[in-house]
């Protein structure tokens, strides 16, 4: 029996899309090849920001962060950036008395964005705002703490096989693999990755019947 489902949040709560359109005009390259360069990364395991690396050699991303804060274009979420089974499933999980976490590899800021959309979650907090990132076991750790469940009836929901899957198991976490995003789908068929994953999923209304069952 679930008690506690906890979500990752880029490509499985919020879309990447605005994120990497800033940027490339922050870089001023086109859109495309900043896509086309995250997705090449991703196919080699690597960290999304090598594409930044690779655009500007020797970038200094945190810099960049700073700079880009300073000129009124530093991060911003809003509605359209969620995607359209958040809401619905999220809320259906809280009716069923599922307790809803979202805890990502995100900013402070980010955290802040997303409590503002007023998501149906009793708690959002960011791997900036604990000081511990994925695919850290601390980072995993800190989800059971705020669990508030056994770690075999706690389930962690995310698109990353690398920073989800793989490293919530090994804590003793369910895990379900969402196939979203560029890392969901091109893991989506790895046998490694569906061993590993309680579940392996389309959709997050799909998690509803899940816990139904």
């Amino acid at each position: 029996m679930l008690e506690t489902i906890v979500f990752d949040v880029g490509e499985t709560i919020t879309r990447d899309d605005r994120y990497w359109e800033s940027w490339a005009t922050w870089l001023e390259v086109p859109r495309h090849t900043v896509s086309a360069l995250v997705g090449a990364v991703v196919a080699q395991g690597l960290d999304n920001s090598r594409a930044l690396e690779l655009i500007r050699p020797g970038i200094d991303v945190a810099a960049e962060y700073a700079a880009r804060d300073a000129a009124g274009l530093g991060e911003d979420l809003e509605e359209s950036d969620l995607y359209d089974d958040v809401r619905p499933a999220l809320g259906a999980l809280r009716q069923r008395g599922i307790r809803v976490v979202i805890a990502g590899n995100q900013t402070v800021r980010a955290g802040q964005l997303l409590r503002e959309l007023d998501l149906p979650a009793d708690l959002i907090t960011t791997s900036q705002e604990w000081g511990v990132a994925k695919p850290a076991a601390g980072f995993f750790t800190k989800v059971l703490e705020v669990a508030q469940a056994p770690a075999d009836r706690t389930l962690y929901v995310g698109d990353h096989p690398a920073n989800d899957v793989y490293p919530a198991k090994a804590v003793g976490l369910r895990t379900a693999h969402l196939r979203r995003g560029p890392w969901g789908h091109l893991w989506a068929a790895d046998p490694e990755v569906r061993a590993a994953a309680d579940w392996s999923i389309e959709h997050l209304g799909e998690l509803v019947d899940i816990v139904a069952r």
